[in-house]
């Protein structure tokens, strides 16, 4: 059960009214409890693979956001060398896209060089894409996101070396 299933499992629980929800598959159980007087939703995961079984449990307003892997954005150590870089952060809450479809070729790719207005993604954001544009110009030296994936706001999603 990938990410996206359990954010729409929790959405659907929220809306349906129901006080718990429990799910078991082979490899998760998930246990969704909605508590009426301060209407959160709280998700408890249990993963019984042979890693360490910790649950994690999170309110409504965490839920679409949290993953249960270490988020790809964040660098092991960042050097000297990044701090030359500008860094281009995500300006909302959503799912990051490198291409406009996917039949579509790539907006930018690592190497290119970019001017200001360029659009370098799109986050999509309830149904709706928006088109992230570059504040700045220069040369593309890292992409710090996978396509596909769930961003948060402030979140770094592109290096670029503006010299």
């Amino acid at each position: 059960m990938d990410l996206k299933e359990i954010q729409n499992l929790i959405k659907f629980v929220a809306k349906s009214g129901a006080s718990e929800v429990k799910l078991e598959m082979e490899d998760i159980k998930i246990t969704i409890k909605t508590v009426s007087e301060s209407d959160t939703t709280q998700v408890r995961y249990i993963s019984e693979a042979p890693v360490a079984q910790s649950p994690v449990v999170m309110s409504k307003e965490t839920a679409p956001q949290a993953s249960e892997t270490p988020a790809p954005a964040a660098p092991v150590a960042k050097s000297e060398d990044d701090s030359k870089y500008i860094t281009i952060k995500s300006p909302i809450i959503g799912t990051f896209y490198r291409k406009p479809s996917p039949d579509k070729p790539l907006f930018v790719e690592v190497g290119q060089t970019i001017a200001e207005g360029d659009v370098l993604c799109i986050i999509e954001a309830m149904k709706l894409f928006n088109e992230i544009e570059s504040e700045v110009s220069g040369k593309v030296v890292k992409i710090l996101v996978d396509d596909a994936s769930p961003v948060e706001f402030d979140q770094p999603l592109f290096l670029v070396d503006p010299s």
